[in-house]
């Protein structure tokens, strides 16, 4: 009993938190929540909060009817999703709206990124009930520009009983073996490669002990000149490490001017040797890797 009494104390404090956590939050911003879709919605977050998925549910669906322009609209079908994902039988009707979330457009990478884990979660589970039709959402997912999905997509089908699924994760588990900076998740490939397939584990340590340092050349030529104008070498370690140093808003940015750098470092690590061309009318900047 006493442990009870605890455990309520505990769950109505944080109550309280979440509540003036909220209520902080629009009095820093110099306003109080007063229009009808935004009272709604803090409710609707309360439910959520306490999980009582099935009121929460019936709730957002009436939001969803009821504020169809709504500005939280995103977030209430990403809430859906979540909801659905909660409740015995719902996989199916989840998945699906965890789907129709990411159709939409101008969404929160961050909850984007979450939505895309949860599909892997519930088509594993899928699969798990014998529904193979459902593996491809996982397999799609290993080519996401998102490393955090496209690596949790690799180890989520590495635990497959199905070989030939399995199999499906090898490529990615390599490059987190030969790429990834982070020992932890270089660890845990690892781990899944050896339980996928041991003779690939065994053939790309070999490869990368024997392996020469990388290095990333850019040269920059002007047309009619023998000499290039800008010849630059820099070890790759420290090139790929100020690559994806950049701020998330910063590559969003460059990505809307056509310079997406994930697709520059997958693409430069995938075809090691081959040159990237950049031209225009009197310059060509090469760029590629290779070993010294």
């Amino acid at each position: 009993m006493k442990n009870q009494k605890k455990i309520l104390s505990t769950k109505i404090i944080i109550g309280i938190c979440f509540i003036l956590l909220n209520s902080f939050d629009y009095c820093l911003y110099g306003q109080q929540v007063s229009k009808p879709d935004e009272i709604d919605f803090q409710n609707i977050k309360l439910l959520i909060f306490d999980e009582k998925w099935a009121e929460a549910l019936k709730r957002l669906d009436e939001f969803l009817n009821q504020y169809p322009s709504s500005s939280l609209r995103p977030l209430a079908l990403f809430f859906r999703a979540r909801s659905l994902s909660q409740l015995p039988g719902q996989t199916e009707k989840a998945l699906a709206a965890y789907e129709d979330y990411l159709r939409l457009k101008s969404i929160s990478p961050s909850v984007a990124e979450e939505a895309e884990l949860a599909i892997i979660n519930l088509a594993a589970a899928l699969v798990a009930q014998g529904k193979r039709e459902y593996a491809d959402r996982i397999e799609n997912r290993l080519h996401s520009s998102n490393k955090v999905v496209r690596y949790y997509a690799a180890f989520k089908l590495s635990y497959f009983k199905d070989k030939n699924l399995a199999a499906k994760s090898i490529p990615v588990l390599k490059e987190i073996i030969s790429q990834e900076k982070d020992d932890e998740l270089r660890d845990r490939a690892r781990i899944a490669l050896l339980r996928v397939a041991p003779q690939e584990l065994s053939q790309i340590e070999k490869k990368i002990s024997s392996e020469k340092p990388l290095v990333l050349k850019i040269k920059v030529e002007k047309k009619g000149q023998k000499e290039p104008e800008i010849f630059i070498s820099i070890p790759w370690s420290l090139a790929d490490l100020a690559l994806r140093s950049i701020p998330e808003r910063e590559k969003n940015r460059l990505k809307q001017q056509g310079y997406d750098i994930e697709r520059v470092i997958r693409d430069l690590t995938q075809t090691k040797g081959q040159i990237i061309e950049i031209k225009d009318e009197d310059t060509i900047i090469r760029i590629w890797l290779e070993r010294e």
